[in-house]
């Protein structure tokens, strides 16, 4: 099977996702809630990965990945209608975990399978490819999810996010016999997290790619609360998110020449100190124009991250254990997630998002003096 099947999984699948997270977001500001409950609503989209993204990942090595794509895709597009039948942010809450639910299955067993299709040569390509068709729904997400909330109000939004996860489960059921398959053995008592974890440059990547992800993730919870709160449209709000992700666009089809110029790890350095930069000059601007901008910058700085630490995590797995290492590196990603939103959204409710902004920039300066130390590790599997 050709790689450009799940891209065009991850095109509709990534677009509900991101989507449907805007749309809670936006959803539960609608309905009053504080800062800290988006926080709270934010590091609930990461429960299901932190606890299952390690498990889905030996389970694809096992059994390949077309069933736990269907699974977790098909979950997320009936979490997706849960606040159109109960509006209320408890409702929200159970969407948003079986939102997480999803991306767990879907992101480990996608990336696993693009690194099986892919031979060593082409692999840090293929991952580019598919950063770069995520970018693209990523910044389709946002803005299916602004206008349709304006248009047609968040209640129904909620039914224009499960459609376009019920194409991605259709191209499943129609010509997902194709992906790799699994090992059919279970995994031995020796596998497991501990021992992918002794090795130091691994742990280094997994940390620098928790740190990126982080910083994009409540980029995109709290621009939503600061916009929302200077008075902007959810049309506006979703503009300026999709251009962040619009910008992961271009600069994924430049990684390649980036990292034969500056190495990966001085990409890394210079992409977390742009992002810390952006971060602390937020506060000063209301301009939505303006805003789009900066949200243009830091999605350039931003989205070479994570091509780059799936590359290395896929590639440094032992063999038959690439959907483990997958898995690992989510679950580490995800830990962060839940705990980021938690500790930034008590921050938020005390000093606002001027206070989480900045904060997150001291953050992103540690990730830059993390990304510095040294080589992160081969690529020659």
């Amino acid at each position: 099977m050709s790689v450009y099947f799940p891209f065009a999984l991850a095109l509709f699948a990534v677009t509900s996702v991101r989507a449907g997270r805007i749309l809670l977001a936006l959803y539960a500001l609608q309905l009053g809630a504080q800062p800290f409950t988006v926080g709270l609503l934010a590091g609930t989209f990461s429960v299901a990965p932190m606890l299952m993204a390690y498990q889905i990942g030996k389970l694809t090595d096992r059994f390949g990945a077309r069933w736990p794509l269907t699974i977790g895709i098909a979950g997320g597009m009936l979490g997706a209608m849960v606040p159109f039948f109960f509006p209320s942010i408890t409702a929200l809450f159970v969407a948003a975990l079986l939102n997480g639910v999803a991306f767990a299955f879907f992101n480990v067993s996608l990336q696993n399978a693009v690194g099986l299709l892919s031979s060593a040569a082409q692999r840090v390509k293929n991952f580019a490819n598919l950063t770069t068709v995520i970018a693209l729904a990523q910044f389709i997400g946002p803005i299916l999810a602004g206008f349709s909330i304006d248009h047609v109000g968040a209640k129904y939004t909620c039914l224009v996010v499960a459609t376009s996860a019920l194409v991605a489960v259709l191209l499943l059921l129609l010509r997902g016999g194709g992906l790799p398959a699994g090992s059919g053995k279970a995994a031995q008592p020796s596998h497991n997290m501990l021992g992918l974890l002794r090795d130091p440059g691994v742990r280094r990547v997994l940390i620098i790619g928790s740190i990126m992800l982080a910083g994009q993730d409540l980029f995109f919870y709290y621009m939503p609360v600061y916009t929302h709160d200077i008075g902007l449209s959810a049309s506006m709000i979703g503009i300026i998110l999709g251009l962040f992700s619009g910008a992961g666009l271009l600069v994924r089809i430049a990684l390649p020449r980036l990292i034969a110029l500056l190495g990966m790890e001085g990409v890394l350095t210079y992409a977390f100190m742009i992002g810390a930069v952006t971060y602390c000059i937020i506060p000063f601007f209301e301009n939505a124009y303006a805003l789009c901008l900066i949200s243009f910058i830091f999605g350039l700085a931003m989205n070479v991250g994570q091509p780059i630490t799936m590359t290395l995590s896929f590639s440094n797995a032992s063999d038959g254990r690439s959907g483990e290492a997958m898995g690992m590196r989510q679950t580490i990603n995800h830990f962060t997630r839940v705990s980021g939103p938690l500790v930034f959204g008590a921050i938020g409710t005390v000093l606002g998002a001027f206070g989480v902004f900045w904060i997150n920039a001291v953050m992103l300066v540690g990730g830059a003096a993390l990304a510095k130390k040294g080589k992160l590790g081969e690529v020659d599997r």
